[in-house]
């Protein structure tokens, strides 16, 4: 039976790279085993997968690479719980398993000829690379592209080669920050929490579209200074993906009222979650 056939079928997949990103936080580069379905695969920025170890279960992530990015795909992961505790011990050219993608985008179409305002904090970059990577390669098609990334110290900061890559090219901006007490005698980039970077910088919501990923504390204190700076919630993005399971509403672990994140989502404005139920 294909992999169309049985949604709950898998993809096999050869670890061909891993990078150390911080204390417990490792980047999987994979490649198919069966060079037909790498072939036959495509996704967009936003969508996610399940990754598995064999006997071990599934977990939840995005895909981290951009599509523009081909023969491979990309996860980034925090060692916290049996199944990424299994992937934890994973080498280099070992086989797991993916299946995927599932989930909405990010309508980047509809960002042509926009400004493109990242806002992300500590692990949560990971959802927000595959998009800002996209974006970048077509980086003819937008406006500025700024990109506000924090973290609790400099160790934990994620994907520091590519943080460096961005500081290098004159056609981004990058700010990094991490939480007072968290730097190095070293360390140039700013000292603060991620929405008192972000009023302090003060961008402009003209013609600018904001996509905000991080730990809840900091999206709720970040969106409240995007509002008074003057960007509407229609042009507010985020992504959700910490109550999803089987990918494809079958569980029910991620409704939310009427909502199924793994299939409404994970992509949500802030005007659409607004619509949610008031606990969510």
């Amino acid at each position: 039976m294909s992999s169309i056939e049985n949604i709950y079928k898998p993809y096999l997949m050869r670890v061909e790279k891993i990078t150390n990103e911080a204390p417990d936080v490792r980047t999987f580069r994979l490649k198919f085993a069966n060079p037909e379905d790498a072939a036959s695969f495509s996704f967009k920025a936003g969508q996610f997968g399940e990754y598995s170890v064999l006997g071990e279960g599934e977990s939840t992530f995005c895909i981290a690479s951009a599509p523009t990015r081909k023969d491979y795909i990309e996860c980034t992961f925090r060692r916290v719980g049996k199944v990424t505790s299994a992937l934890s011990k994973l080498e280099e050219g070992d086989t797991m398993s993916f299946r995927g993608p599932y989930g909405n985008i990010f309508p980047i179409e509809d960002w042509k000829g926009k400004n493109l305002l990242y806002i992300a904090g500590g692990i949560a970059l990971p959802p927000m690379r595959c998009v800002i990577w996209n974006t970048v390669d077509l980086r003819q098609d937008y406006k500025d592209i700024t990109i506000l990334y924090g973290a609790r110290t400099v160790a934990d900061l994620v994907y520091k080669h590519e943080l460096q890559e961005w500081t290098d090219r004159p056609d981004i901006k990058l700010v990094t920050t991490v939480d007072p007490g968290g730097e190095t005698p070293d360390w140039k980039g700013e000292v603060g929490f991620v929405p008192t970077v972000l009023e302090k910088m003060a961008p402009s919501s003209e013609n600018t579209v904001a996509i905000v990923c991080g730990p809840p504390v900091m999206i709720k204190f970040t969106l409240p200074i995007l509002s008074k700076l003057g960007f509407k919630d229609e042009d507010i993005f985020t992504t959700l993906e910490n109550r999803m399971k089987c990918g494809f509403g079958k569980c029910g672990r991620c409704n939310v009222g009427k909502v199924f994140v793994c299939k409404d989502g994970p992509v949500f404005t802030l005007a659409q979650l607004k619509e949610l139920p008031q606990e969510y």
